[in-house]
């Protein structure tokens, strides 16, 4: 399913200025094949602004993108062939039903006629609106809209998957098969790029995060060296005598300036600590006989590297 090379999106020194305000400062992003990248920011960060030039909706005023090895400033409709694009809100054709709102787009991509009838059962299936065939759009729920943004954006078979917080609106279940499915399609060789402020799904979902901060990238990194064993993060422990915690804890990190604990409902937070430092603590609170009941991270990874890339707007 890949073209040429491995970098299903390249973005090198993209900038983007409205009037006065710099949206994009020289951001870059690559997106392999294969694999599914997140892209993680606060609001005014420009993510959306960078899915728009991505999508080949928004000019960049400087820098090169490449969508599937295609130019996308000089060779638009080429890129767009080949990404899906699925944008936060989107406008519906109210009066169509949903197998005709596929079918409109089917027909925008030049998919074969004979193809289109089962195309459209297999995405429908796939998203789980087989059941509202016939139905109007405007019947749907908003999170039944996203799913069906989610099938129109996959008509075609693309090769790339633009996608702006696809989960919104999304009730749990729907957003475990979200989960599955976009896992399944990098499986089969897309580029997915997905942007979501719910770090902790996209823990689960990406096998990449890219970081942007002010227009500008912030970090790029595998979420394997975030999330493994020398990952810093803080620590839930739950304990029968919060009085006693709060005695071995205060002896346990006296003179740890770098640490801080805070009192929660059913015993403490610490950290950060890696795995092999929470493990240490525990065993100094049972030697001490504090009556420890769980031991637990409190956040991720994740949320600790954005939280860090934060700071200074508090």
């Amino acid at each position: 399913m890949a073209g040429n090379g491995e970098l299903g999106v390249e973005a090198y020194g993209v900038t983007r200025d409205f009037g006065p305000v710099r949206a994009l400062n020289g951001l870059h992003i690559t997106v392999p094949y294969g694999q599914v990248t997140a892209l993680v920011g606060p609001n005014g960060a420009g993510k959306t602004t960078l899915l728009l030039v991505l999508a080949t909706l928004l000019a960049p005023d400087a820098g090169t993108v490449r969508i599937a090895g295609h130019d996308a400033l000089t060779r638009p409709a080429e890129a767009r062939d080949a990404l899906g694009w699925m944008p936060d809100t989107f406008g519906v054709y109210d009066q169509l039903t949903v197998d005709e709102y596929l079918a409109f787009f089917a027909d925008a991509y030049g998919l074969p006629k004979q193809e289109r009838p089962r195309r459209l059962r297999a995405l429908l299936s796939l998203v789980h609106l087989e059941d509202r065939i016939g139905q109007p759009v405007h019947a749907l729920s908003r999170g039944q809209k996203q799913r069906l943004g989610l099938a129109r954006a996959l008509v075609h078979r693309p090769r790339v998957l633009l996608l702006d917080e696809p989960a919104s609106g999304l009730d749990p279940r729907s957003r475990i098969e979200l989960r599955d499915l976009l896992r399944s399609l990098a499986a089969d060789g897309v580029a997915v790029l997905v942007s979501s402020h719910i770090l902790s799904e996209l823990e689960e979902i990406a096998d990449r995060v890219v970081l942007v901060d002010h227009g500008r990238t912030a970090g790029d990194h595998a979420m394997a060296d975030l999330a493994g064993p020398a990952a810093r993060v803080r620590w839930r422990i739950r304990s029968l005598d919060r009085d006693r915690l709060a005695a071995a804890l205060a002896a346990a990190l006296d003179g740890l300036t770098w640490l801080d604990a805070a009192d929660v409902p059913g015993g403490a937070e610490v950290g950060p600590l890696n795995e092999a430092e929470a493990a240490g603590l525990l065993a100094e609170l049972v030697t001490a006989g504090v009556p420890v009941t769980g031991l637990a991270p409190a956040g991720s990874a994740l949320e600790s590297t954005y939280l860090a890339m934060t700071e200074n707007r508090r």
